[in-house]
């Protein structure tokens, strides 16, 4: 699984493909502006940083991520990190996802991520996190659940968007504490 094109009904070609270490300032530069258009300049410089400090920071065979191309040109990008659990079990967390403005509507965000869970999936991990939009990631199989669940790393500001999905059947909750990577690991986040 490398690479697929896809072409959706508004005749809009990008391929999907894997992160590879050489991208870091264009995925850097994606959240920044992304984020800049979408809350404010200072958001997207915090979520650039924060994309930064991921790339950075995560261990190479725990850092996933992929991203959409048209041509050269990187439109969108998603990372998915280890979330672990006291008990033993490992899930992954979806944090954080971009697609540039321009872009935004055309399903190239849900195509995206689908194109990583699929690749989860397939690496046997059963269980993955999100924290944001339920509208938006209920398109792709996420639901809303709680911490009473599944315990988020820190104290969620907004508990309505924490959310879940089960790569292989249904969702189990899981008692005790989760940890995230270090670039997560910041109540501001949360």
């Amino acid at each position: 699984m490398n690479e697929t094109t896809n072409q959706n009904i508004q005749k809009l070609n990008y391929t999907l493909s894997q992160y590879e270490r050489g991208m870091s300032s264009e995925m850097i530069a994606l959240f920044t502006q992304t984020f800049s258009d979408s809350e404010s300049e200072a958001e997207g410089k915090t979520i650039g940083a924060l994309v930064g400090d991921l790339l950075s920071t995560t261990p190479e065979q725990e850092l996933k991520g992929f991203v959409a191309k048209q041509g050269e040109r990187l439109i969108a990008g998603v990372l998915f990190t280890p979330l672990h659990f006291e008990n033993g079990e490992l899930g992954y967390l979806l944090s954080p996802m971009a697609t540039l403005t321009e872009y935004q509507g055309k399903g190239v965000g849900q195509a995206l991520i689908n194109f990583g869970l699929e690749y989860l999936k397939q690496q046997g991990i059963e269980l993955v996190f999100t924290y944001g939009d339920p509208n938006f990631y209920s398109r792709v199989g996420f639901q809303q659940v709680t911490e009473a669940q599944f315990k988020a790393p820190h104290t969620l500001s907004y508990p309505h968007g924490w959310l879940a999905q089960s790569l292989t059947g249904e969702l189990t909750s899981i008692q005790g504490i989760s940890s995230c990577v270090k670039g997560l690991d910041n109540p501001t986040y949360w």
